[in-house]
């Protein structure tokens, strides 16, 4: 048995997770890292924007909010006194999760004397690509591989949530791989039968996320079988979805859910037959994209149905052997998959081993 971590103690060292844009309950920066830094006795704060009420510690993790700014301008504006919030704190180390939490993070660690660590969730190099013409993207990522080079050497240590962002940095020695492999949750395991299918997907939706794809396949699917969303749009593109759900005549075959809490969101998630995950090619982050959501289908006992092309999604499902990857930007691709796995055997086989992964190889423990 191993030793119990030590608890943290007031006089233990403080550890401020910043945030310009997470939710002050993240998954990744309050649930899994943060939890891990106060079960190993560190203080842990996590200073994070909110729109409304926020609990005052979750996991361990103390909680901290601001007023949530409007827009990358109003992020931008906020810059100076989010630097003043993090340099107020007293915090032996601040770990900063975007951009404009780093700059403010930097300019906190000049003030106050912190060890400043980048955590990286994104590939930033390519993130201005879906706005500029073709001829000025390799400009556009080539700044911004200067400004993230310049950011890694100012930093004491960068964490990256995926192999792939690594190189951007230029700090071998001090660069470290945390991914955001599962959490452990309390979820009853999917038990499969016979029957219509119910697909399931978790998380933030839009074009880039597949739901054309998604919907011209469901089209292909026969009428019974249904669709579950969970979360909500974040592009402006709902209205566009449901008028095409409506002509394709599957409104009555979908049902739609708002963010839930995560047990919530576990519970439903398991009542799914297959999860999927349909990243669009043609963005670098989807490329090397390492989705929550395909943890939590994993440990939820479904399927899933993946992109061939995500690199990071695809290594875990040919590792773990727990779904099928096909051409995501192939509707009839996507429907051939569903059928493949309309057998509930088959369904039972891949969930199984995709819980026993979740709780091994790619469990947040290991």
């Amino acid at each position: 048995m191993g030793a119990v971590p030590p608890a943290p103690t007031a006089a233990a060292p403080l550890v401020l997770l910043l945030s310009a844009a997470h939710p002050p309950d993240d998954i990744r920066v309050v649930r899994k890292e943060g939890a891990a830094l106060a079960a190993a006795g560190w203080r842990v704060r996590h200073l994070a924007p909110a729109a409304g009420e926020a609990p005052a510690a979750l996991d361990g993790v103390g909680i901290e909010t601001f007023p949530r700014a409007r827009g990358w301008r109003g992020r931008l504006r906020g810059i100076p006194a989010l630097a003043r919030r993090a340099a107020a704190s007293g915090a032996a180390v601040i770990h900063a999760s975007e951009p404009d939490a780093w700059l403010a993070a930097w300019l906190a660690a000049r003030r106050g004397g912190a060890r400043l660590v980048l955590d990286v969730h994104e590939h930033y190099p390519s993130r201005l690509d879906r706005r500029l013409p073709a001829p000025l993207r390799p400009v556009a990522r080539a700044a911004l591989r200067l400004a993230c080079r310049l950011a890694g050497r100012a930093a004491d240590a960068v964490v990256v949530a995926k192999d792939g962002l690594a190189a951007d940095y230029g700090v071998p020695g001090r660069t470290v791989a945390v991914r955001n492999y599962a959490m452990p949750v309390a979820v009853a395991p999917r038990r499969h039968g016979p029957g219509p299918l119910r697909l399931v997907h978790a998380g933030a939706m839009t074009r880039s996320r597949g739901w054309p794809q998604l919907l011209e396949a469901m089209a292909l699917l026969p009428a019974a079988d249904r669709l579950l969303l969970i979360g909500r749009f974040t592009d402006g593109s709902e209205p566009d979805f449901l008028a095409r759900a409506a002509a394709l005549g599957l409104a009555g075959r979908i049902e739609r859910l708002p963010w839930l809490p995560h047990p919530e969101a576990m519970a439903r998630l398991a009542g799914g037959d297959i999860a999927l995950v349909l990243f669009q090619p043609g963005e670098e982050n989807h490329r090397l994209a390492l989705p929550h959501k395909l943890f939590d289908a994993m440990q939820a006992g479904l399927p899933v149905i993946a992109p061939a092309f995500a690199e990071e999604v695809a290594g875990i499902l040919r590792a773990a052997g727990c779904g099928v990857l096909v051409d995501s930007a192939d509707p009839a691709a996507i429907a051939a998959a569903a059928e493949a796995l309309r057998d509930p055997a088959i369904r039972a086989a891949l969930g199984e081993a995709g819980r026993q992964a979740a709780a091994t190889r790619f469990g947040w423990a290991a």
